[in-house]
C-alpha cells in the first residue's frame, strides 16, 4: 500500500486501507474481541488486545508497570478501607470527595496495593477529549494503527482506572464512562467499531473537590448516581499530627505545632481564603524543617505564600506561624 502520497489520503479512508471496520453503528456489528495488537497508553507500552487476562508483548511488563511497588502509608481514620474493599468486591464504581491535599490519591494508591491490582491514573483537565480516554487511530511508517487510551486499557486488561479531579474535564468527555459504570460494564470504541467488555478485575474511581464546584464545573446527576461515594476531610488533630510526623520525619511536637497553624488557616476559608492549608502542605513544611530550614522560613515558603497573595491575609497567617515558632 502506498502511504506517502497526499492523493492517496484524499481518496481513501486510512482505516479501510488496513482492514479496520467503519465506525461503530454504521452497518457493521460491534466486535467484542479485538484481533490486532495495539500500542497502549504512556511510554509506548505494548500489550496485545485480548478478551481475557492480559498477555504482555515481548520486552514489556504489561500492566506490571502500573502496579504500586510498595505499601503506601495510610492511616485509617474511619471505616474507609472496609467500605472500599466491599465496593471492589461487587465492582461498584467509587467517587472520592474532599478538599485538596487530604489524601484521596494516596488512599487509591493504598487500596490498589492492598488489593494487588494495577492502577492507571489520569489527571483530568479541560482540554481532555473522549479520544484521550478511549483511544484513537494513529499513522506511522507501517500505516494506520489503533492506540488504546488509559480508560480502554484499564477496562480491557483489568486495572483500577483513577480519574483525578474529574470535574476539570468537559461534560461531553466524562459521559464516555457511563457504559462502564452500570450493569453493562462495557466501553464502545465507536471510531474502531469495537465494544470492549470490561475485564472482571476492572474498577473505575473518580475524585473531585466539592469546594470547587460551580454551574460550569460539576458532575451531572446521571453521572453521580452511578457511583458510590466516600467523603474525605482533614484528619482530627492527633491523627494529622501522626501523619505529618511519619511522612516527614519531624518530631511529634513540631508536627503538632504545624497542625495548629493549619487549623487556624482552615477557619479562614470563605473569609479571605479560598482553601485552607492542606495536610500535604504541612508535610512539605515539615520536610523543609527536617532539612535544616528554620521553621519560620519553612512555614512561610510552604504554608503561607502558596495560598494567598493578599498582604493582609499573609500578615495574619504569618502571625499564626510566629505564635507557634
Amino acid at each position: 500500500m502506498r502511504t506517502n502520497t497526499s492523493r492517496h489520503y484524499r481518496q481513501a479512508d486510512p482505516r479501510a486501507a488496513v482492514g479496520v471496520p467503519p465506525p461503530f453503528g454504521q452497518g457493521v456489528p460491534p466486535v467484542h474481541t479485538a484481533a490486532a495488537p495495539a500500542t497502549t497508553f504512556q511510554a509506548s507500552r505494548i500489550v496485545s488486545d485480548v478478551s481475557g487476562p492480559a498477555t504482555p508483548a515481548p520486552g514489556t511488563g504489561g500492566l506490571d508497570a502500573y502496579r504500586v511497588p510498595r505499601e503506601p502509608y495510610w492511616r485509617p481514620v474511619a471505616d474507609e478501607v472496609a467500605l472500599y474493599e466491599a465496593a471492589y468486591a461487587v465492582r461498584m464504581p467509587i467517587m472520592l470527595k474532599g478538599p485538596t491535599g487530604c489524601g484521596k490519591t494516596r488512599f487509591v494508591e493504598y487500596m490498589a496495593w492492598k488489593l494487588g491490582k494495577p492502577l492507571i491514573t489520569v489527571a483530568c483537565n479541560e482540554d481532555m477529549t473522549a479520544s484521550d480516554l478511549v483511544g484513537r487511530f494513529l499513522l506511522d511508517a507501517q500505516g494506520t494503527r489503533w492506540q488504546d487510551g488509559p480508560l480502554a486499557m484499564a477496562a480491557r486488561l483489568g486495572a483500577i482506572c483513577y480519574l483525578d479531579e474529574v470535574v476539570e474535564a468537559r461534560q461531553d468527555t466524562t459521559v464516555v464512562i457511563h457504559p462502564l459504570t452500570d450493569a453493562r460494564r462495557m466501553l464502545p470504541l465507536e471510531k474502531k467499531g469495537e465494544v470492549v467488555n470490561a475485564h472482571p478485575d476492572f474498577q473505575l474511581v473518580i475524585s473531585y473537590n466539592p469546594g470547587y464546584q460551580s454551574l460550569m464545573k460539576d458532575l451531572k446527576q446521571s453521572t453521580k448516581q452511578r457511583f458510590g461515594a466516600l467523603d474525605f476531610h482533614y484528619p482530627v488533630h492527633e491523627v494529622e499530627t501522626e501523619i505529618v510526623a511519619h511522612e516527614s520525619g519531624v518530631t511529634a511536637e513540631v508536627a503538632a505545632k504545624l497542625v495548629h497553624i493549619a487549623e487556624r488557616a482552615r477557619n479562614l476559608k470563605g473569609h479571605g481564603l479560598d482553601e485552607g492549608i492542606s495536610t500535604r502542605m504541612l508535610i512539605h513544611a515539615a520536610s523543609l524543617i527536617v532539612r535544616g530550614v528554620p521553621a519560620l522560613g519553612a512555614c512561610r515558603m510552604a504554608l503561607v505564600r502558596p495560598i494567598t497573595d493578599d498582604p493582609d491575609m499573609r500578615d495574619a497567617l504569618d502571625a499564626a506561624v510566629t505564635t507557634y515558632f
